[in-house]
């Protein structure tokens, strides 16, 4: 399969027209709206285009309807809908789970729940057994390296194997469609569950356009429907979509922090704590080594636009230095409309090695950021905006990729 892709970064493709910019684009004052995800439509059908099949359902908790009713839940109601099997992603069937999950049975009715977060992040042959479509409804958040979006590339994959029809219920991107930034990943991290294909770190996409994406740029080429949204628009927050919150993760709990979550996060991984074990995880960072007040003051001084800062320190109470004082700052967000959140990650990264060279571990960042090359640009002093530069070339080669699998153009 390897062979069949072109990756960005080491395409032949030439740029030959302005394409649109990769950084934070104005949205509307739009109110709420009445968005209805692609399970409604299938609801409104009476699930009459999965009369036949025997489905195999790759969902989690959010997989909701505009009323707030599971999926998983309507389908069995349904005389049309024969339910073999549910998959499930990274903390499990009912989104709860922060550790490795194996498999069970759904308690109602005996079906088989197989992890896809366990010992396999993809179907093996005997969980397809019997299946000949798999339905796909999970709530992404829009960042590269939620993995949310390498289970559904892995079951695509699986489903072409197979000869298995797969089918995508699409959902809004919650952090809007029009801003895409950040670095394309390094070669050798391509295929990782945190990084299956090469791409930025906001890729601006719905999870059906990165479906159709992921099928013909990058290969699958399984047979794929898209089940489309009605009334969803690219300048759309998921705050402004009108449908019932969910917490897509244990700690993504609001849209700030699904906001932040791309660029603060990136530090994730090194010895930095980013607020899991807290009332606010993705809205508090900091460390027992670092100073508060010096941190702060740091973060402040760069002028991030969007973005404000205050000191603090905060006890986790699990995870990452668990009932350890750490000191940091609390962020908040200002104007969403101003704010380029993957910049904002690398001026943390960059500040915390700055401060702190011999207490911050910034090598795992790399996982996260993508690039070797950033790290070593941070290590040498560079400034932030050369270091945004040096990812733009590629930015906008994938950009350019990207309009072809566009379904929504609002």
């Amino acid at each position: 399969m390897g062979s069949r892709r072109v990756f960005f970064g080491i395409s032949a493709m030439v740029m030959s027209l302005v394409i649109v910019s990769g950084c934070a684009m104005l949205r509307g004052s739009i109110g709420t709206a009445k968005v209805m995800p692609a399970g409604d439509v299938l609801v409104q059908e009476n699930f009459q285009p999965l009369q036949g099949y025997k489905v195999g359902f790759i969902c989690n908790h959010s997989a909701l309807s505009r009323k707030g009713k599971h999926l998983f839940d309507l389908m069995l109601k349904s005389e049309d809908v024969e339910l073999v099997a549910i998959f499930a992603p990274e903390h499990g069937f009912r989104g709860t789970l922060e550790r490795q999950i194996e498999h069970g049975k759904e308690k109602k009715t005996g079906i088989p729940i197989y992890s896809l977060y366990g010992a396999t992040h993809r179907p093996a042959p005997e969980m397809l057994k019997g299946i000949d479509l798999l339905i796909f409804d999970i709530q992404d958040i829009g960042a590269r390296f939620y993995t949310y979006i390498s289970t559904l590339a892995m079951c695509m994959e699986e489903a072409a194997k197979h000869d298995i029809k797969f089918m995508v219920l699409d959902r809004p991107n919650p952090i809007g469609g029009l801003y895409v930034d950040g670095p394309i990943q390094d070669p050798d991290l391509y295929q990782g569950f945190t990084a299956y294909f090469p791409m930025p770190v906001v890729h601006g996409m719905t999870i059906g356009e990165l479906a159709l994406m992921f099928n013909e740029y990058f290969g699958i080429q399984c047979d794929l429907e898209v089940v489309k949204m009605e009334g969803w628009k690219r300048s759309m927050y998921f705050d402004e979509t009108g449908l019932p919150w969910v917490n897509p993760s244990p700690n993504i709990r609001n849209v700030t922090q699904e906001i932040l979550y791309p660029g603060l996060a990136m530090t994730e991984g090194t010895n930095v704590s980013v607020g899991r074990g807290t009332a606010t995880p993705f809205e508090v960072y900091g460390t027992p080594w670092a100073d508060a007040e010096e941190l702060t003051r740091e973060m402040q001084s760069r002028q991030i636009p969007g973005l404000a800062f205050e000191p603090i320190s905060f006890t986790p109470d699990k995870n990452r230095y668990k009932d350890e004082r750490c000191n940091g700052f609390r962020v908040t967000i200002t104007d969403r409309e101003a704010l380029k959140i993957v910049p904002a990650g690398i001026h943390l990264i960059d500040a915390l090695y700055k401060l702190y060279p011999e207490e911050y571990q910034i090598d795992p960042v790399r996982g996260m950021v993508g690039q070797q090359a950033i790290i070593d640009m941070i290590k040498v002093r560079k400034p932030v905006e050369e270091i945004v530069l040096s990812w733009q070339n590629d930015l906008q080669e994938f950009i350019k990729i990207r309009q072809r699998f566009l379904i929504y153009r609002e």
